[in-house]
């Protein structure tokens, strides 16, 4: 292999694993993101965690984030769409922050 050849796997490497980074990042961010709207709305362990899946699906079956839309809509008066937006900005964050401690 040429120094070339190293340089592109490399970069390729990297591209995929900063890829799946991010994958892990929004979906531990979606879960605490459905987790914090089921306590808002009062659910308990077993519909919080169904609630979480629910949340994970929706994110995953549409392209943006679906899953704002769906807390928000869920929560009514109890948070509004921005509310619910900067949340999930927090729990991103935190979880990326997780995720590189972890690895």
């Amino acid at each position: 292999m040429t120094t070339f050849d190293d340089r592109e796997q490399a970069f390729e490497n990297k591209f995929a694993r900063d890829a799946e980074l991010r994958f892990q990042a929004e979906m531990r961010c979606n879960k605490k993101l459905g987790l914090w709207a089921a306590d808002l709305l009062g659910k308990s362990a077993p519909e919080a965690g169904a609630y979480v899946e629910q949340i994970i699906r929706a994110e995953l079956d549409a392209a943006g984030h679906a899953g704002i839309a769906r807390v928000a809509g869920d929560l009514g008066d109890k948070a509004s769409v921005d509310e619910v937006a900067r949340k999930r900005a927090a729990l991103l964050a935190e979880a990326r922050k997780e995720i590189l401690d972890e690895g």
